[in-house]
């Protein structure tokens, strides 16, 4: 009886590590990105995944976003992000940051899109996506922010 007690308490022991480096990933802050266009300020939160942090490691950029058909402003970027463990595609809402990755590009989303094959979600804007619906070109400063 003894031996089973002390086999339970050693396993008990070995899963704390577990346990805490748990708690210690759910009580980290998410990354968070500013999106500066002349006086116009964005933040966005991004998402905690291999393709997100690629991006994020880009920072800070400047980019000319430009309207894609009426829905996105895109952008290439300076070389292609991860795609490890990305899902083959994905639809997009309004505010949506995301990669699509058979160009290579940023795509963030004024109006909502249907499913788009190789399209990855990088983490989505804290409001004001009304800026983006200008169909003029915009010129942004992507930086991160705490």
């Amino acid at each position: 009886m003894a031996r089973v007690r002390t086999a339970a308490l050693a396993l008990g022991l070995l899963a704390l590590p577990s346990l805490a480096q748990q708690r210690t990933r759910a009580e980290e802050k998410p990354m968070k990105i500013r999106l500066t266009a002349g006086a116009r300020v964005l933040t966005a939160t991004l998402l905690d995944d291999a393709t997100a942090r690629d991006f994020a490691a880009l920072l800070p950029l400047t980019l000319t976003l430009t309207d894609y058909a009426d829905t996105e402003k895109v952008s290439d970027l300076p070389r292609r992000l991860s795609t490890k463990g990305a899902p083959s595609g994905t639809a997009a809402s309004a505010g949506d940051l995301t990669y699509y990755a058979p160009w290579g590009n940023l795509a963030i989303f004024h109006k909502d899109f249907g499913h788009s094959r190789g399209l990855i979600r990088l983490g989505k804007l804290d409001g004001g996506v009304e800026a983006l619906r200008a169909s003029d070109p915009i010129d942004v400063k992507i930086e991160r922010w705490e």
